[in-house]
């Protein structure tokens, strides 16, 4: 079938409730599809999940979704505290203490609430100023796929642009 018939039927599944429910049956099936991933070359690997990313996160609206804003832990870097101390007009320190855990050293900094803060029915309120582990989520652009496999499967069964990847690899490869 050429590439471009293809591509028009490929059908989405963007229903959470579905996507969790389906993550959990496949559960064993995505064990066996990790290890089959991580046998494959990495190059080609990144290659079809990049064009995978192409195709499919135009067409799944996440203001629809917010899921993982509703779910991450999202790291915070020290230009990215002060970018947010800025748009919020208020001092470092109160934004810090509001917002924001630290480790005992105080490097390490970590959004204080799951859902974030700064989600509001479904959408990011500080939207041009979120934080770099928001801006690439879910990373499906990022090269070494298969390093980054338990993160993506810990995220397949509430992203919908993850699991139609996941799902339609699984079809391209020949997995199932």
């Amino acid at each position: 079938m050429p590439k471009q018939r293809y591509l028009c039927c490929l059908q989405l599944n963007t229903n959470l409730t579905d996507i969790a429910a389906i993550a959990q049956e496949k559960d064993a099936e995505n064990l066996a599809f990790r290890n089959f991933l991580k046998s494959r070359p990495s190059d080609e690997i990144d290659q079809l999940v990049q064009t995978l990313d192409q195709e499919i996160t135009p067409r799944v609206d996440c203001t629809a979704c917010g899921n993982c804003c509703n779910s991450l832990m999202v790291q915070v870097l020290p230009y990215e505290l002060t970018r947010l101390a800025t748009h919020l007009d208020q001092p470092e320190n109160e934004v810090k203490a509001r917002y924001i855990e630290t480790g005992s050293n105080d490097s390490m900094m970590l959004m204080n609430q799951i859902p974030c803060h700064f989600l509001k029915n479904k959408c990011c309120t500080i939207y041009e100023q979120r934080f770099e582990d928001c801006r690439v989520f879910p990373g499906l652009h990022l090269p070494q796929f298969t390093n980054r496999l338990f993160s993506m499967f810990a995220h397949y069964d509430r992203c919908p642009i993850i699991f139609n990847v996941m799902e339609e690899m699984k079809g391209r490869l020949g997995f199932v």
